[in-house]
């Protein structure tokens, strides 16, 4: 029999859209909590259901389900008084409210801490936004692209010499998305220790900044801006970029110094192993270009397939590999990466599987919500009568 996942009997009330928070409360739900949508039914719902191009019938966006496995739906209006008072109730029986909204509108929508504290004193409540709730940008828009372009991610992908480009997936969404889930469990973990909830707080813009990382600390303390460099190299180990193979392409990251006597010996030139060009990781970044060129002619007698089987285990190196080629590689299926759910109306489908593996548990597989699919159940669940549901419906509350 499984083990409980670590995150059953948490509830969390999710007034998210599109792809940031929804990814996080992604993490959250596959972990067990209930993660119960708040979608208002006199708009739609979230909007990321009717994002094409994909469809698995009329209104079953697939970008939808990439972002919304194993949560339930609650159809409910809170720009109405008649809704927020439902909301207090749920607030009552949750251990949390998630939220992805523009920064002012948590506060309009009366989702913080101090408009909720009243219902329940241990409520946690986790803000995503796009420049914060607070500031001269709290009323702002913001997407992912945006804070890629402002954050210096466009000035460090690509080539030398071409157009700025930004990362090629929605990183900084996903990784906000991510610290959604960590301050919400933070909070959480704090507010059953001490019995009082909390506001925390996230930002695409914050997120952003924060994952310039070393690019950051070397400019603010040494005045070096960072900038492309050729075949997707490391600003500073080497060898650490792309180069030429028989039929293609190969990345090999020496990144321990280890690894570079051990890719000499795997291709045959001990030789520069010993060589004082290449004798350390200093050594090396000066003479990057000739490495360049003696593994670009070494590489060039097999194909990248060969050269990973020799690497195999001891020279970290991998292929380019596209969509197709990624998800058909033989060891996302060894890890379980991809897995069936069943969606009525359509039948199975495939999604990536949870990368978080929790020991003893298995991870539900259960396709995203129709919108307000689970109304009634939790509703009913807080002691509604079918008498006042309807009462609700008729008023468009829910």
């Amino acid at each position: 029999m499984d083990a409980p996942l670590p995150l059953e009997g948490v509830r969390v009330l999710a007034v998210e859209q599109y792809g940031a928070g929804p990814f996080g409360t992604l993490f959250l739900a596959d972990q067990g909590a209930e993660v119960i949508k708040i979608e208002n039914p006199n708009t739609g719902g979230d909007f990321a259901r009717d994002v094409g191009p994909y469809f698995f019938t009329a209104d079953d966006s697939e970008f939808f389900h990439a972002y919304n496995r194993n949560k339930k739906s609650l159809g409910l209006d809170l720009s109405k008084p008649e809704g927020q008072a439902v909301f207090h109730d749920l607030v009552k029986g949750a251990d949390a409210v998630a939220s992805n909204l523009r920064g002012d509108v948590p506060g309009k929508l009366g989702l913080t801490y101090e408009a909720l504290k009243e219902f329940n004193p241990k409520i946690v409540c986790a803000h995503l936004s796009a420049y914060g709730r607070e500031g001269s940008r709290s009323n702002w828009p913001g997407f992912d692209y945006l804070m890629q372009a402002e954050a210096g991610f466009f000035s460090l992908t690509g080539e030398p010499d071409t157009p700025p480009a930004r990362f090629g997936l929605s990183v900084v969404d996903q990784m906000t998305g991510l610290a959604l889930a960590y301050a919400l469990l933070a909070g959480l973990t704090g507010a059953r220790a001490s019995g009082e909830g909390r506001d925390m707080d996230v930002s695409l813009f914050d997120i952003a900044m924060c994952n310039t990382a070393y690019p950051a600390i070397w400019y603010l303390n040494e005045g070096h801006v960072q900038e492309r460099l050729p075949r997707s190299a490391h600003p500073s180990l080497t060898p650490c970029q792309l180069y030429t193979s028989k039929d293609g392409w190969i990345y090999i990251m020496c990144n321990k110094e280890k690894f570079w006597p051990s890719l000499c010996r795997a291709l045959g030139r001990d030789g520069w192993a010993e060589d004082s060009r290449f004798a350390r990781f200093k050594d090396r970044l000066e003479n990057r270009e000739v490495i360049q060129e003696l593994l670009d002619d070494v590489l060039a007698a097999k194909t990248t397939a060969e050269w990973l089987e020799l690497f195999a285990g001891d020279v970290p190196a991998s292929p380019i590999n596209d969509i197709a080629a990624a998800l058909d590689n033989p060891f996302v299926a060894e890890r379980g990466g991809v897995q069936t759910l069943t969606l009525e109306g359509h039948g199975d489908y495939r999604m990536l599987a949870s990368p978080v593996l929790s020991g003893g548990s298995q991870t539900p597989a259960n396709p995203a919500p129709k919108l307000g699919q689970q109304t009634e159940e939790i509703l009913h669940g807080l002691g509604y009568t079918t008498e006042r549901l309807d009462s609700l419906r008729k008023t468009k509350v829910i």
